[in-house]
């Protein structure tokens, strides 16, 4: 039986009906709420547009969205921005990357072993609550504000993210598919190849995901904390200096970020689970 507070989120896309032959049509409440997504975020910006020059909040704490634009336009052509940038993708992308290959090895390794399971769930359990903040000092006193503080932090906070949701696959797998992998004489590396991967690997991308989002918030801490170089560094530069409109431009760019982290994490989820019974439901007819 799945945990549920540990089953993959891979619930059935909003605005699907069977179509022909039972398979899934597009309805149109898909584009509507796409829509309604579209026009809540203009609605915020015209909010922001319009507050400060209402005098509610000064201008020189809220700027208008189109001075936000504007800095934003202009930290663009500026090659420290670019360089920042590099600084948080590239601890991001070493940290989620760390994170995955560990969290998946170890889970699949302590899944495969019940004995292993049971001496290490205690460990796991107490070590995985603990704030990767919190060990914000242990990274500045190890490598000061090197590229390992940073990736000391995102690959602690990722790897639980990956390994939780690997067990929890490992535990779902059916006891009838373990049965006849065993009459069939496969040997370990046979069932974990056949059986118990094909079963974890929804959960595997859901860990994934998680990690991914998780991985960037502690980037972006780690700069703004630590002061290792990256977006988060410039937006405490930008904040100590009274440079109001360039702070909200680098948390929009951060905001964008996440975004676009998420959509390609669900992208590559997507991809890898094609032939999931959750992703295959996304098919138009």
């Amino acid at each position: 039986m799945t945990s549920p507070g540990l089953a993959p989120v891979l619930a059935e896309p909003a605005g699907t009906d069977p179509g022909p032959g039972g398979a899934p049509a597009r309805r149109g409440p898909v584009p509507v709420a796409a829509l309604r997504g579209l026009a809540g975020l203009a609605g915020l910006v015209a909010v922001l547009e319009v507050v400060p020059h209402t005098g509610l909040v000064s201008a020189d704490y809220l700027p208008p969205a189109s001075e936000t634009v504007r800095t934003l336009g202009t930290l663009l052509a500026e090659p420290t921005f670019w360089t920042a940038l590099g600084d948080t993708l590239t601890g991001w992308g070493v940290g989620l990357a760390v994170a995955v290959v560990a969290g998946v090895a170890a889970g699949v390794v302590i899944g495969s072993v019940p004995v292993l399971r049971a001496v290490t769930a205690s460990t796991i359990e107490f070590l995985r609550p603990i704030p990767s903040v919190a060990l914000i000092p242990v990274a500045v006193l190890l490598y000061g504000t090197d590229l390992r503080s940073k990736l000391l932090l995102v690959v602690y906070a990722s790897f639980w993210q990956v390994i939780v949701q690997v067990l929890a696959g490992m535990q779902d797998v059916d006891p009838v598919a373990e049965d006849t992998a065993r009459s069939y004489l496969l040997g370990t590396w046979g069932r974990v190849r056949h059986v118990l991967w094909p079963t974890a690997l929804p959960y595997v991308m859901t860990g994934v995901r998680l990690a991914a989002t998780v991985a960037l918030i502690l980037t972006i801490t780690a700069e703004l904390v630590i002061g290792a170089p990256g977006l988060g560094h410039e937006i405490a530069v930008a904040q100590v200096s009274g440079a109001v409109p360039e702070v909200y431009a680098l948390v929009l760019v951060t905001g964008l970020l996440g975004v676009a982290v998420n959509l390609a994490a669900r992208a590559v989820e997507r991809r890898a689970l094609h032939w999931h019974q959750s992703v295959r439901r996304e098919v138009t007819a």
